[in-house]
């Protein structure tokens, strides 16, 4: 991927990793659009970053979802990159879930982490694959390969992601459009609440960790203990959850 002279838009760009990584690109010389849910998130990322472009948007809603595309190629038609990095994580004991009565919240995870990036890629591969340069970049997580069970469906919908992401670098192989993965790790950010990743990466170091690997051209680009989980055999995984599961588990009990 060029690291310049790029038109992004990067979904939940309004803290945490999509923050660090709008920051990076705008220092490299590219137009940077975020969104995200929260205007006050935005306009605080706007006031950090003063050339930085906000639009609030939810992408749980489909019709969000394609007003977004509309609006973006509308207002800048220059755009050639998406980064879906929005995420919702809930930690959660299958047996103690109120599933008939707390679906409508718990599906939100769904929607954000594979619905969204997966409908927002279709709407945009067309329009990008007429670019002479493009590309979709979709971070999942350390946790699609080894997943985190007190973290079940985010888990699973990081592994969707993942597959997808496969799927459709295959299908643009033969197009300008390039389809990056990134797969943090745990990074000290507010994923699903406050306080519960506190010792994961340093923030910073994870973004420069991870835009190396873009320089480097990288399609599939970890950073800590999710570089080697990319790469882990069945039996490993399996020895890698049940651990991790052992250690956590009185986070859901």
């Amino acid at each position: 991927m060029k690291l310049s002279g790029n038109t992004i838009l990067i979904t939940g760009g309004g803290s945490g990793i999509g923050l660090a990584f709008a920051e990076r690109f705008i220092k490299a010389g590219n137009t940077v659009i975020v969104t995200g849910r929260r205007a006050d998130v935005l306009e605080n990322a706007k006031e950090k970053l003063p050339g930085l472009i906000v639009r609030t948007s939810d992408l749980t809603i489909e019709s969000e979802r394609t007003a977004l595309f509309d609006w973006v190629t509308a207002n800048y038609p220059d755009v050639n990159a998406l980064v879906n990095n929005a995420g919702i994580q809930l930690r959660f004991n299958v047996l103690k879930a109120d599933a008939r009565n707390d679906w409508g919240s718990l599906n939100q995870e769904i929607q954000t982490n594979v619905e969204a990036p997966i409908h927002l890629s279709m709407l945009f591969a067309p329009y990008f694959a007429a670019k002479s340069s493009a590309a979709i970049l979709n971070v999942t997580s350390g946790l699609a390969f080894t997943p985190f069970a007190v973290a079940p469906t985010y888990s699973a919908t990081k592994a969707a992601l993942h597959s997808f992401t496969m799927s459709l670098r295959l299908q643009l192989s033969d197009t300008s459009v390039e389809v990056i993965e990134i797969a943090p790790p745990a990074v000290n950010t507010d994923l699903g609440g406050q306080s519960l990743h506190v010792h994961g990466e340093p923030l910073d170091a994870f973004a420069d960790g991870i835009f190396k690997g873009l320089e480097e051209g990288k399609s599939e680009i970890g950073y800590g203990t999710s570089e080697a989980r990319l790469r882990m055999s069945r039996d490993e995984i399996d020895e890698y959850t049940a651990r991790m599961y052992e250690t956590t588990k009185n986070m859901i009990e």
